[in-house]
């Protein structure tokens, strides 16, 4: 045998830290065997294995040495596995199977052959321990191949389905032992049945190197009474798990664990398979179904196994419609969780946040929960559930893949970990050198360091799949189901319909083979997603509408993954969904231009107002991105308050936004466009300095759904003549009209309110306003300033009309005649403004109580004391009504009662356009209405009448207020 001296530098390219110890003992190595410590996970470790295996059985040992591919797979078996070297020095006669490789795992039948020929004839402990070293034979030739793989990621569901074999091998072997041992007569024990069904990993034929194997046995006896047959299979049960696990001269192999048996510990061992059934009927919790999932006739009597698999099937599969099922299942992932030590939580590799349960939890109960409905789903290996999981839809495929590849890597991870002393762990060791030989053994990498990194970036990654999947809220929902609940066309489909809410239910069905039609991706998922929807949407106030809706949306949307993907997965986007399109006609139309919308309600931020510096900068930018395009620039202008506009109606169905708020974020969407529209116009003015006054409700930034903008224009001319300036600025007037004009979602630009009202000139000069205020302005025009604000133009030229304005609607006193003529205005405006019919107590804005009265008073106060209460210069009612209670001029109980009617009819004004899509200004008396209005104000359901009790007497102790102190006030 030749030799030769290696440098420090190859043994470090080879792999080994103990550079000086290698050099010295490689010497009694032969030459070509030293590159095959280049695959070992440890080098170091496989070459100390490797010298007492020498020391141990020279020739043996040479013998494998001999052969390059047997030494490369000796070598990397003793690098990987100090358990398996521990045994081949213990029978170093074993070390010629690793000259004997699998060309792939072979099938159980050829493991049950070997391991039953290992023990035929023997008897006692020499039985047992010929069992285990014939099972440890196989299992260092499967470490073998596993170890010598390029991809070992890739056939990790290979080997654990192997071990799985070996185990179920093991065990039939292990209950011949028992047999041949047994103390009751041959007859007898014959006639006994004994059936081992494989639990957990091993039913599912995902085993690791070192799993404890969980089990049932089930017995029945042919010829022998149920009661013997129970007695004879416990021993035999009892002598099969020894046969495994007894201390004897050959170490034991595994844990046999049977506490998955009803009643666990305290329960029989050994029962009929009657009991079992009687057993899960009655007295079964929900995660004894759980566990029965992965259910497997595994060894023994293989029939009577595969007739218990059947008989429970059908339990585990109903499971999910248990009451509290899904939580029950949420809430024991979380007590594992808790129940980590402390110090172990960072390096749990199974039971750890991202660990193998996170991924394990998710996938047991989405089948749970759907393969109730779908046999395609009900798989017991993780993996193969993942794949079909996907495949029907209930997990999008990249989720999919990338939950089976961090699922495969962790599994890699376990099977060197206890493949490293054929222990069971699932702790990542915290020694580098430990950590070093992971990475290597598994090919993830070449350093410690690398091999965490990796390790933390998968438990990032599955922990957030599986908050998103194992939390989503259609589980609970598909999983509260009745039985007939996927039945969508079946016979009493219509009836059922009907009789969740629907109107029309013909056209729901309808609507639901569109959606469920045909083989594509979205259909199969649609098919999942619309039992659980079409409940959802029966819970809305206008259901039928809300299915077309989404219909619309969905024929918009097509296969778009993340629309699929949201409805599926996301924490409540679905609900959400339905919930919006089942409450607002207005908000389906403007889905109906902008679908992709919909991918809002799955985050809160995405809801959130934009600031009015965003919308403006946007506005600045679309002008700039169009250049001299001025009518693409408008329209993109347009596009943006369409979508600005959705996104107030989603975020106030949804509750996200207060009335206030929403106020303040409508005029701040109407700013934009204007100010865009403004500086495209301006070419028709370069002459004047130009600017827009917001005025009415716009000026007091509390804007609803279908509001008109009512709005002044002033201008100021810029070196061109009196005449020329005035031409100018109507060219602009005419032109931001014509910018902003959207039959989609009109925006109606109303200047009732300038001087002389429509008899007016549509835009006048600072001078000019500032003449006719100063000679010739009524009581009600310098009412109508209380709300004035510069919205847009030039800057400078807004302040000085606001500088103006304040020494109209402030003035230093008001007189008597001044005051007789705002209470006789509001007279004539309740008397002759109210629509004929209209009952005054239902109006919205002119109603007793309503938004007029509150106005009013609050106006009135302004023009009162504004100039002596600076606070009370404010264009926004509900601030100057604040301010008013501040300074003593309202009680806080007025203000409250003020306050209250001013919202509760601002919040019906616009839930009346949300529901309908109209303008409207009358509470509607028909319930139907109502109830819509109703919901979309957060209202339960079946709470019109509440709604229309809560307005009445709302706004009756706002009038109370109103009248004592509007008509009472100083004459």
């Amino acid at each position: 045998m030749t030799r030769r001296a290696v440098t420090l530098t190859e043994l470090a390219r080879l792999g080994f830290a103990d550079l000086g110890g290698a050099a010295a003992v490689l010497r009694g190595v032969p030459d070509d065997v030293v590159p095959a410590f280049s695959a070992a996970a440890d080098p170091d470790q496989a070459l100390r294995d490797l010298l007492a295996l020498r020391e141990k059985d020279p020739a043996a040992t040479d013998a494998v040495l001999a052969d390059a591919d047997a030494a490369r797979r000796l070598v990397e078996v003793l690098g990987a596995s100090e358990g398996l070297a521990a045994f081949l020095v213990r029978h170093p006669a074993e070390l010629a199977v690793l000259s004997e490789p699998y060309s792939a795992p072979p099938a159980v039948s050829h493991y049950r052959a070997v391991l039953a020929a290992a023990v035929d004839g023997l008897a006692g402990e020499g039985a047992r321990n010929a069992l285990r070293v014939a099972y440890r034979r196989e299992l260092t030739r499967l470490a073998a191949w596993d170890l010598d793989q390029a991809e070992p990621i890739e056939v990790v569901p290979r080997v654990a389905a192997a071990l799985a074999d070996l185990a179920a091998a093991a065990l039939d072997a292990a209950l011949l032992v028992a047999r041949a041992d047994s103390r009751f007569p041959a007859e007898e024990v014959a006639a006994t049945r004994l059936a081992i069904i494989g639990m957990g990993k091993a039913g599912a034929r995902e085993l690791n190197y070192l799993s404890d194997v969980d089990v049932i046995f089930v017995a029945c006896g042919d010829g022998v009474t149920d009661a013997r047959a129970i007695e004879i299979a416990t021993r035999l049960a009892v002598d099969t798990m020894h046969a495994i696990h007894e201390l004897a001269l050959e170490p034991p192999l595994w844990e046999v664990d049977a506490n998955l048996r009803p009643e666990g510990k305290d329960g029989a061992l050994v029962r009929s398979l009657e009991s079992h059934l009687a057993y899960y009927d009655r007295w079964a919790k929900d995660w004894e179904f759980q566990a029965l999932l992965k259910a497997r006739a595994m060894a023994g009597d293989l029939e009577l196994g595969e007739q218990f698999v059947a008989g429970v099937a059908p339990k585990v599969w109903s499971a999910s419609s248990r009451e509290g099922f899904v939580e029950s299942v949420q809430r024991m992932r979380e007590r594992v969780l808790q129940n980590i030590p402390r110090d172990e939580v960072d390096v749990q590799l199974k039971l750890g946040p991202g660990g193998l349960r996170d991924v394990e939890f998710t996938i047991q109960l989405l089948q749970l929960v759907h393969g109730q409905a779908d046999p395609e789903i009900r798989q017991r290996s993780t993996l193969d559930a993942l794949a079909a999981l996907a495949e029907r839809g209930y997990i999008g495929r990249v989720e999919a893949a990338e939950f089976a590849r961090d699922y495969r890597f962790l599994r890699l991870i376990e099977h060197r970990l206890q493949l490293a002393r054929l222990r069971r762990t699932h702790l990542m060791p915290r020694g580098e050198s430990e950590q070093r030989a992971i990475a290597r053994g598994s090919r993830i990498a070449t350093t410690a360091s690398g091999l965490v990194e990796a390790w933390r970036e998968v438990q990032q990654q599955v922990r957030g799949l599986h908050e998103r999947l194992f939390y989503r809220p259609l589980l609970s929902a598909v999983a509260a189901l009745p039985d007939d609940g996927y039945a969508l066309t079946s016979e009493q489909a219509e009836a059922r319909l009907a009789a969740i809410g629907f109107q029309d239910p013909r056209g729901a069905l309808h609507h639901i083979a569109a959606l469920t039609g045909g083989v594509s991706r979205r259909a199969a998922i649609q098919r999942t997603l619309l039992p659980v929807m079409l409940q959802w949407f029966a819970e809305g106030a206008d259901p039928d509408y809300g299915l077309l809706a989404f219909r619309r949306l969905s024929d918009d949307l097509g296969e778009a993954y993340w629309f699929l993907r949201m409805l599926r997965d996301s924490s409540g986007a679905a609900q959400r969904l339905t919930h919006v399109l089942a409450s607002s006609r207005y908000v389906g139309g403007l889905f109906e231009r902008i679908p992709e919308a919909a991918a809002w309600l799955e985050n809160d931020a995405e809801l959130t107002p934009r600031t009015l510096e965003e919308l403006l900068e946007e506005a600045d930018a679309t002008i700039a991105r169009y250049a001299d395009e001025v009518d693409a620039a408008a329209k993109a202008l347009r596009t943006a308050r369409r979508r600005e506009v959705l996104r107030l109606s989603l975020a106030a169905i949804v509750g996200l936004i207060r009335i206030e708020e929403l106020g303040q974020a409508l005029s701040d969407v109407t700013t934009a466009i204007l100010t865009g529209a403004l500086r495209l116009a301006h070419h028709w003015g370069d002459e004047v300095e130009f600017g827009i006054i917001a005025m009415g409700r716009y000026g007091g930034a509390e804007l609803g759904f279908g509001s008109d903008a009512d709005l002044m224009y002033v201008y100021r001319p810029a070196g061109c003549e009196p005449e020329v300036a005035q031409k100018r600025a109507e060219q602009i007037v005419h032109e931001i009209k014509r910018l902003t004009e959207d039959l989609r979602l009109p925006l109606e630009l109303d200047l009732g309110l300038r001087p002389e009202g429509k008899n007016g000139v549509i835009v006048r000069s600072l001078d000019s306003y500032r003449a006719y205020y100063d000679r010739w302005s009524l009581t009600w025009e310098a009412q109508a300033l209380l709300r004035a604000r510069g919205v847009a133009g030039d800057a400078k030229l807004l302040a000085d009309f606001e500088e103006m304005a304040d020494a109209v609607r402030y003035p230093a006193d008001i007189t008597q005649d001044a005051v007789r003529e705002v209470k006789r205005i509001k007279a004539r405006v309740e008397s002759e403004r109210l629509p004929q019919g209209a009952d005054p107590a239902r109006h919205l804005k002119l109603g007793r109580g309503s938004l007029s009265d509150v106005e009013w008073l609050v106006q009135l106060l302004q023009l009162e004391h504004a100039h002596s209460v600076p606070e009370l210069r404010t264009p926004s009612t509900l601030v100057a009504l604040a301010a008013a209670v501040r300074a003593g001029l309202v009680t806080e109980p007025d203000g409250d009662r003020l306050r209250a009617a001013w919202i509760i009819a601002s919040r019906a004004r616009s839930a009346m356009t949300l529901w309908t899509a109209k303008t409207a200004d009358v509470l509607p008396p028909d319930r139907r209405t109502l109830e819509g209005v109703a919901r979309i104000m957060e209202y339960p359901p079946h709470s019109a009448t509440q709604l229309e009790e809560d307005y009445l007497r709302t706004t009756r102790l706002a009038r109370q207020v109103f009248e004592r102190l509007f008509y009472g006030s100083r004459l």
